[in-house]
């Protein structure tokens, strides 16, 4: 457990000390040159630049991982977005029509889905119409067989364990419902202001391993102008070991393509006749040029960088899983699943052949008890921020929210188990290491949301550099 869990820890650290480039302030500068002139270039202590990972995810990953998202499995997201806020009460519901979710009615959901939302592999969705008379998802019908009832046991056990860095849905309870998140796409919806920016503010104030000396501006768009260099926020960050700088950059990448997200899909037309989408560059350059939010824009896109070379890491190291012969991604569509198989082993095929992955063997394992503990802090803290998105205001972006913060956290589950998928049985149930149909749809969309902000960040910089 302690090397496994040292290994990635330093990893992450080491990865902290990348910077995405640097460039000589020019005079004068372009919009895009304020926005994108510190993220393009090599990285450093790495031989990845950021053009190469620009080409591999627009041109050859991105239309297959779309695609991929498209198909049932991976469209229908099953959340409880009515748990109520476990941290404050008093919680502004937004009652702006763009921060609606739409639930899908049970007819529309696929039977295949619907029966195997649990498990995923042939063998599991055969055993699922027995089991689908249990009141609840650890409940174990006497009926069963003695395999079955272990099987059952066993995965039941392991959603428990101390491995998951979030607080899941029960999927079971009354209140969860599927989603298509094709009819709910994620962008604009209006919610905005100190109810959402208190969100975020949580989140860095008492997560990110910040000293509490340390303020962020309530606003996160708030100028900081005439404050000296040790009182900004980005000051407190070089007093931190490089694990835990690590960890902000997780979140502020996060953020950070959530940002683009809203940007790219704007509401820029409403009226009776129709409503219009699309790149709103005021609000990209609001969050994103390095003089109008005073160096903190380009440092997001940087961290959105570094979170894609994370989760891209994740997926990587997780093929073995998906290659397995009994796992399928089970609809009831036997042709279709076939296919998106096929598919699904396509775009992790490609992600695998990237040529600039980080080398992790280069990094050694720390001391065994400081390795479990900053890996124990890391789990926790995240945990603590999975539940803070039951108190988003806009169920639009609750629902995203929640989504994105599991899939972070389910690969932060897969590059802590690197041993466990290294020792998985060729087939049959794998007890020691699992992923749900929930962790395998938040994944992937989650990755898919990243994925989609590095080829926004494309079509940004073709606008802005319009605009002199």
């Amino acid at each position: 457990m302690g090397s496994r869990w040292g290994f990635l820890i330093r990893f992450l650290g080491a990865v902290w000390l990348l910077g995405l480039g640097h460039c000589e302030q020019q005079t004068p500068e372009t919009a895009a040159q304020r926005c994108f002139c510190q993220v393009s270039g090599y990285l450093d202590d790495c031989t990845c630049d950021v053009e190469t990972i620009d080409k591999f995810n627009n041109y050859r990953l991105f239309p297959r991982l779309q695609r991929l998202l498209e198909s049932d499995y991976f469209r229908y997201y099953k959340v409880n977005l009515k748990r109520p806020c476990p941290f404050w009460n008093d919680i502004s519901q937004c009652g702006r029509r763009d921060c609606a979710v739409k639930p899908c009615q049970f007819d529309e959901v696929p039977d295949g889905i619907k029966s195997a939302s649990y498990k995923y592999s042939e063998e599991a969705n055969n055993l699922s119409e027995e089991c689908e008379q249990a009141e609840q998802l650890g409940a174990v019908d006497e009926s069963l067989s003695e395999e079955t009832q272990k099987a059952v046991l066993q995965w039941t056990k392991h959603d428990d364990s101390s491995d998951n860095f979030c607080e899941a849905d029960d999927i079971q309870s009354p209140d969860a419902e599927y989603v298509d998140l094709l009819l709910n796409p994620e962008r604009y919806t209006g919610y905005k202001g100190p109810d959402a920016w208190k969100i975020w503010n949580v989140i860095y104030e008492e997560n990110c391993f910040k000293p509490q000396t340390i303020k962020r501006p309530l606003n996160p768009l708030a100028s900081s102008q005439g404050k000296s260099k040790e009182n900004t926020f980005y000051s407190w960050l070089e007093g931190l070991c490089v694990e835990k700088r690590a960890f902000y950059r997780l979140i502020s990448g996060l953020h950070a393509s959530i940002n683009v997200h809203l940007s790219a899909r704007y509401l820029l037309q409403d009226t009776w006749l129709e409503k219009k989408w699309g790149h709103n560059i005021t609000e990209f350059q609001q969050r994103f040029d390095g003089i109008l939010t005073e160096g903190e824009g380009p440092r997001r896109l940087k961290n959105l960088y570094f979170l894609y070379l994370i989760e891209l890491k994740a997926l990587s190291k997780v093929v073995p899983f998906f290659e397995r012969p009994d796992f399928q991604l089970f609809t009831g569509n036997k042709v279709q699943d076939a296919e998106n198989k096929m598919l699904l082993l396509e775009v992790l095929h490609e992600i695998k052949s990237f040529p600039l992955h980080f080398d992790e063997n280069s990094f050694f394992a720390g001391d065994k008890k400081e390795a479990n503990k900053l890996k124990e802090e890391f789990r926790l803290h995240f945990r603590n921020i999975s539940r803070i998105m039951d108190c988003v205001g806009c169920f639009k972006c609750r629902l995203w929210g929640k989504l994105q913060t599991q899939g972070l956290g389910t690969a932060l589950k897969i590059l802590f188990s690197e041993k466990l998928i290294a020792n998985m049985p060729e087939s049959g149930p794998s007890f020691e290491f699992h992923l749900t149909r929930q962790e395998i749809v938040s994944l992937f969309n989650a990755f898919g949301r990243i994925s989609t902000s590095v080829k926004e960040l494309e079509n940004f910089r073709n606008l802005l550099q319009n605009i002199h």
